[in-house]
C-alpha cells in the first residue's frame, strides 16, 4: 500500500496559495480516481482507495506545513506503511513554475513541511517536487509561497494537475525519472 501526503496549510485563506499545491494534487487524485470521501483522521484528511490493483491512502495534513511530519508519523505507524512507500507532493521555490521534478530523500532546501517530515519520518521517501519559481529577493521569498496563483498560472495547473493524475500509475511503480520525464513532456 502506499500513502499519498500533499503538502499545505488548512486555512481558508492560503487554499490558493503556492504553497498549497499538494493539497491541489491530492484533491486532483482522489476526485479522478474517486477515492473515498475524505474524513479528519491522523491530524489530517484521510481518503482511501485503489489506484488499478495498489491500496493507496492520501491525506492533508491540518497540521500546518510546519508540522506536517506529525500527522504523517501518526498515520503510517498506525498502518503499518513503510516510509519508502510515501510520495509527497509539495511546492518548490527553486524549480520553475510548472516544471516536475522527483526524488527518493536528500536535503529539505529549507522547506519547512519536508523538515518536518524529515524530522518525525526520516528522508527515505519519495518526493514530487512542483515548480513554482522564486521571487528577485529572498525577503520576498514567504510573501511568494504564501501568495496566491495568478490567473496564468491557475491555467497552467490545471494542466501540471492533469498531467500527473494521468501518470500517477507509473508513480505508484516508483519510477522517478520515468514520472518526471512523462509529465514534463506533456
Amino acid at each position: 500500500m502506499l500513502l499519498f501526503v500533499g503538502l499545505g496549510n488548512p486555512s481558508p485563506d492560503n487554499e490558493n496559495n503556492r504553497h498549497n499545491i499538494g493539497f491541489k494534487i491530492i484533491d486532483a487524485i482522489n476526485l479522478k480516481y474517486s477515492l473515498s470521501k475524505q474524513k479528519p483522521k491522523f491530524k489530517g484528511l484521510l481518503t482511501t482507495g485503489k489506484i488499478g490493483d495498489e491500496k493507496v491512502f492520501a491525506i492533508k495534513p491540518l497540521t500546518f506545513m510546519n508540522n506536517s511530519g506529525i500527522c504523517i508519523r501518526e498515520l503510517i505507524e498506525y498502518f503499518k506503511i513503510d516510509p519508502e512507500d510515501v510520495i509527497v507532493f509539495h511546492d518548490d521555490l527553486d524549480i520553475i513554475f510548472g516544471k516536475i521534478k522527483t526524488k527518493f530523500g536528500g536535503s529539505s532546501a529549507g522547506h519547512n513541511g519536508i523538515e518536518s517530515l524529515d524530522k518525525f519520518i526520516g528522508k527515505d521517501y519519495s518526493r514530487v517536487r512542483i515548480g513554482i519559481g522564486k521571487p528577485n529577493g529572498k525577503a520576498q521569498v514567504v510573501d511568494h509561497v504564501l501568495k496566491d496563483f495568478d490567473e496564468e498560472e491557475k491555467l497552467e495547473l490545471e494542466n501540471i494537475t492533469k498531467n500527473i493524475t494521468d501518470s500517477i500509475t507509473i508513480l505508484i511503480e516508483k519510477k522517478l525519472d520515468l514520472f518526471s520525464s512523462t509529465v514534463n513532456n506533456n
